[in-house]
């Protein structure tokens, strides 16, 4: 007995050098108070103020679970934990690591910073309501006429060039992204879009490719009603795959599925065979894979730096103060996205087409590839993170946590 006694004295000691104080994490005259008799996880349970009070204590303790449970322990006197008290233990554990984890970097990346509300008094309540009123029964019908009228121009003039002019490839080509710039200008002007162009507008060259950050698949609306891009793009379900298979494809665009291990093999060969045509339309890519909230970059994917090609770095920064233009597309289709861009006062942004940059003797496509982020970055005031995008791909959906 009294060797034990005297390697737990002895462990207890060294835990104190490393262990934290959880007494800082209480209300300032609060401390823990020692238990009088047996004390028992189910009495520890009945606390719930305290175990309040000590949360920060525990979100702590995750990060090395074994060795500061042990700690936690200690501090507390609850060294006669039953088995199945101690379960409940580390579901609760579990739970505060989930709290942990929706405030990391990697998440913060990935979700939309709703404004500060301002209706809050009786006084710009009404006007509030006025302005909702406005916007959606007012603003909203009349963008979507302007929309179905860009449809309706779109289309009587598109379905007659594409079928009617196969004999003429040029004459095609040239009419057709005339005509994809039109309706992308249509549904800039259904949102009331207010964007600044900075720079010399793109031009067909061979051997050169934009890359630009992503937001949002509106990224590509407000960059193709300037010039025709063909973009690398996620091949989509629903009407805006129907629209990337008929209308987009007649631009060039390149399309792919991320599950498909083969796909990439077969963009890689595409990238390289579009951006030797003179012919072609300018190429855009969005080396993040994913969209980020507008607030942070992610890191880069090398394929569009080891083409051998001139990069043009694009940098796009939407303002929010009508409208936050980031499309979280495991919250809500694109579709649903339309309509709140419709329904909202106006999209505002600045794009900046940016000095061209070549790859550098000795320098890796990955160290270009994070060089041109620096420049994207710094133009746009995006805070860069060490996080690959497709990381986004792998971990559980919000509604399947909220299920959970």
């Amino acid at each position: 007995m009294n060797s034990s006694e005297g390697k737990l004295k002895s462990s207890s000691s060294e835990l104190d050098l490393d262990r934290p104080n959880i007494e800082d994490y209480l209300p300032s005259g609060s401390s823990i108070q020692e238990p009088h008799g047996k004390l028992r996880l189910r009495d520890l349970l009945d606390i719930s103020p305290a175990l309040t009070e000590a949360a920060g204590a525990i979100v702590d303790l995750v990060k090395a679970p074994v060795l500061e449970f042990r700690t936690f322990c200690y501090k507390t006197k609850c060294f006669e934990l039953e088995l199945k008290y101690l379960v409940k233990v580390f579901q609760y554990l579990t739970d505060c690591s989930c709290a942990l984890d929706e405030q990391d970097s990697f998440t913060r990346c990935f979700k939309s910073n709703p404004p500060e509300p301002w209706n809050w008094n009786v006084y710009l309540f009404p006007l509030w309501c006025c302005g909702v009123v406005f916007r959606y029964l007012i603003l909203f019908p009349m963008r979507a006429l302007v929309l179905t009228i860009g449809w309706i121009i779109f289309l009587s003039c598109f379905i007659p060039v594409h079928f009617l002019l196969k004999g003429n490839d040029n004459l095609r080509k040239k009419m057709e992204r005339a005509l994809v710039e039109l309706i992308c200008s249509f549904f800039v002007a259904s949102w009331t879009g207010v964007v600044k162009y900075h720079g010399p507008r793109p031009s067909m060259r061979p051997k050169q490719v934009f890359v630009a950050n992503h937001t949002s698949m509106i990224d590509f609306i407000i960059l193709e009603q300037m010039t025709a891009f063909a973009v690398i793009m996620q091949k989509h379900p629903g009407w805006v795959g129907l629209l990337q298979s008929t209308i987009l494809e007649s631009v060039g665009c390149i399309w792919f599925n991320r599950s498909e291990a083969k796909d990439r093999e077969i963009v890689t060969r595409k990238l390289r065979e579009h951006s030797q045509g003179a012919d072609n339309n300018p190429l855009l890519i969005f080396p993040e894979g994913t969209c980020v909230n507008n607030q942070y970059s992610v890191m880069f994917k090398k394929g569009a730096f080891e083409l051998g090609c001139t990069v043009c770095p694009i940098a796009i920064k939407y303002n929010k103060i009508f409208v936050d233009a980031f499309w979280n597309s495991r919250k809500q289709s694109f579709t649903m996205h339309l309509l709140q861009l419709m329904t909202s006062w106006a999209v505002v942004c600045d794009v900046w087409y940016l000095e061209p940059q070549n790859l550098r003797p000795g320098e890796t496509p990955i160290e270009f590839a994070e060089r041109i982020r620096d420049i994207i970055s710094v133009r746009a005031g995006l805070k860069k993170v060490p996080w690959d995008g497709y990381l986004k791909y792998s971990r559980p959906s919000p509604k399947h946590r909220e299920r959970k």
